[in-house]
């Protein structure tokens, strides 16, 4: 990855600090947190201080949209953080998976559950704070669970902007936060798959360079579904900045002098493939 994506991804606004403290605030108020991990970037949308945050409150690891990600690679990840904790993939468009997570989040807090029978308050609701990073699907999971679209989704980092509770017909209430990042990236292939997937706003990225990155991965990963989708073969181009001008003549995509437009290329790359017109893939296993 090169330098320009490398500093364009250190990105913690004011917010993101004003977050966390947020989140340690109302802590109390919460039996466990359900941590939304993007089923494509399972690893690198783990947010590291979310541990300290949580106060060794119990966990649930949600792995969202997990009709964009490779299945095989998901139960993969599935096992991984199911073997000491509790996680649950849900396709939140569809609500499949749903029924999990409300099983895995009981399971989490039984022993919260069976003192509130104890003192009699059986059947009370229990409470989860809903915590991620920026675009992981918090606000699509809530919406699903909450019955209707009552939390503001968008397909950008930084939509959620402040704490709503929510009300479900699972027995569970669910506490909104806003998407917070950490303060630096420490591995620069992290701050590149969060912006691949939305992560990081839009518009503080170079986006030709992301496109050169993303495409030098897909070419590891999946050279295949870029020959599928775009009609051009990754392993014919000498490097990622000719396949990315070759995807932009595919696509008519010329600027006057007849040079390919690659920031347009770029841009429709990432919607190509953030809306799943690409196919399922993963860009991390465990």
């Amino acid at each position: 990855m090169n330098k320009e994506t490398e500093s364009a991804v250190q990105w913690f606004p004011g917010h993101m600090a004003k977050t966390r403290r947020i989140i340690k605030e109302c802590l109390p108020l919460v039996d466990c947190l359900t941590v939304v991990l993007d089923a494509r970037v399972p690893l690198s949308s783990r947010n590291p201080e979310i541990d300290a945050l949580s106060g060794g409150k119990p966990k649930i690891y949600v792995l969202s949209k997990r009709d964009l990600a490779d299945a095989d690679v998901t139960a993969r990840w599935l096992s991984y953080y199911g073997k000491d904790g509790f996680a649950a993939a849900v396709d939140c468009k569809t609500g499949a998976g749903l029924s999990a997570y409300v099983a895995e989040l009981r399971r989490a807090c039984s022993a919260v559950a069976e003192g509130y029978e104890r003192k009699g308050m059986a059947g009370r609701s229990l409470r989860t704070m809903v915590v991620g990073v920026p675009n992981s699907g918090k606000s699509s999971l809530i919406n699903r669970m909450a019955g209707g679209r009552k939390a503001q989704t968008e397909d950008r980092a930084g939509v959620t902007k402040k704490v709503r509770w929510f009300r479900t017909e699972h027995g569970v209430d669910l506490l909104d936060t806003p998407g917070v990042l950490w303060p630096k990236f420490d591995d620069p292939a992290v701050g590149a798959r969060l912006a691949f997937t939305g992560g990081v706003r839009d518009e503080i990225l170079d986006f030709e360079t992301l496109a050169c990155d993303f495409l030098a991965v897909m070419t590891a990963l999946y050279p295949e579904k870029i020959t599928d989708r775009y009609g051009v073969a990754p392993a014919e181009y000498p490097d990622a900045y000719s396949l990315l001008e070759a995807i932009a003549r595919k696509r008519g995509m010329m600027v006057r002098g007849g040079e390919a437009d690659t920031g347009r290329a770029a841009v429709t790359l990432f919607d190509e493939y953030r809306a799943g017109k690409l196919g399922r893939i993963s860009l991390e296993t465990p």
